[in-house]
Order: C-alpha cells, then structure tokens, then sequence
C-alpha cells in the first residue's frame, strides 16, 4: 500500500482506472531486464500469484520455497517472495538469456511495472512510477492491455479481499507475543492459503472466496 503523499513524490500526480491510458508501455523491453533485479523484498507473492506459478510449472508450493521463493516474516507475517540470486541479485525465474521463464504467469506486481496499486474506501486505483523504468519514452496504452490480467472483475474482488484480510492479519499480530503460537499462525496461513489444492472443475477464485471465511475463523480474524 502507498500513501497519497509518497505518490506525489514517486508518480506523475495522477491515479488512473482500468480503462485509463496511462504512459507505461515499453513496446516491448528489449532484452532489459532492470526491474527483474535484486527486488525481492518488492515482490511478496499472493496465493494466485503462487497458484499460477505452481500450475504452470506442474510443480508443489513447497519445491519452489529456497529455490524459486524465500519466506520472509515483516509484522510477524511470513509470507512467499520472489527470491533472487545471491550472486547476481537476478530474479531465480531468469534464464541464462535474462528472460523470465514464467512470464505468462508473472507476479501480478511484475505484470503491473512501472505501473502499482495505491487502496483507498474499499477500492484501489492504479499509478505510475516516474525513474523506475530505465527505457525512455514510454508509450500511451489503455491500463488493461497493459495489465493484461484473465477474469479482472474477479482478480481484482480477490485483491482486495486479500488486501483487507492481511490488514486485519497484521492488527491481530499485534497483539500476539507468544514466538510459538506467532510459527502456528503463520504455518496455518501457508497451509490454507499457499498450500490449497483446487479440486478438479473448480477455479481459484470460487475456491479462495468458499475457504476465505473458514481461514479467518482459524487464525482469529473478525
């Protein structure tokens, strides 16, 4: 989440919607891969970034983690990044060429930059980030086509349900003091919400919606 005040010194003063023209499109990158480098603290996974990943790779959760996928706790919270390598800082999906092996099915915060999220009332509007992006020139491009995201009515309920039960996540850490019962938290947080097997015939998002009030009732959330 970015305040209003940060935007003003990140961005181009402006918030835009999904059918906005925005100024981020690279007209492809041209074998740039700057934003893939050394930002792994950046780059905490959601569970439909990791369902995706999982999917296309054929693989479980847990043979990415050390791998592909550190966990990192910040408010107590441990979550899945995106990891890099310790020698070069390149992100762990880069191939010997510098391109993404995943690029399909990117982290949504990859597929969005230099564009990001800032939430307001329930809601979020997009941004974009001004000096991050190396290439000059950037073209106009309808917000949309840049995200390019399947299903967006649906990614973005899933977004901000996940925004709103990580908030309400860290607020009841607060008041956890216990180093054992904070590891059981988290490891009930990965098993039900990285860890979920989507039966067959059904999608991630009917899924992640049906288990979402069972999850909260687990970990203690209102």
């Amino acid at each position: 989440m970015r305040s209003i005040n940060i935007l003003e010194e990140i961005s181009d003063g402006k918030l835009y919607d999904i059918e906005d023209i925005v100024k981020a499109d690279t007209c492809g990158c041209d074998g740039c891969n700057d934003c893939c480098r050394d930002v792994g603290e950046l780059v905490v996974l959601t569970p439909f970034d990791v369902y995706e990943m999982v999917t296309y790779l054929g693989v479980e959760f847990d043979e990415l983690v050390g791998q592909n996928i550190e966990l990192r706790q910040n408010n107590k919270i441990l979550l899945p990044y995106l990891k890099m390598n310790d020698d070069n800082k390149n992100c762990s999906f880069l191939n010997k060429e510098g391109r993404c092996t995943i690029h399909s099915k990117r982290p949504n915060i990859c597929r969005l930059f230099p564009l990001g999220r800032v939430y307001k009332d329930d809601d979020f509007k997009y941004f974009l980030q001004i000096g991050n992006c190396p290439k000059e020139d950037l073209k106009d491009i309808k917000v949309s086509q840049w995200v390019g995201i399947d299903n967006y009515d649906e990614n973005k309920k899933f977004i901000l349900e996940w925004y709103k039960f990580i908030k309400a996540l860290t607020f009841r850490l607060k008041f956890v003091r216990d180093e054992k019962e904070i590891e059981e938290i988290n490891k009930t947080l990965l098993d039900n919400c990285y860890r979920v097997e989507i039966e067959e015939g059904k999608d991630f998002y009917s899924t992640f919606m049906k288990n979402l009030p069972e999850v909260k009732n687990k970990l203690g959330i209102i």
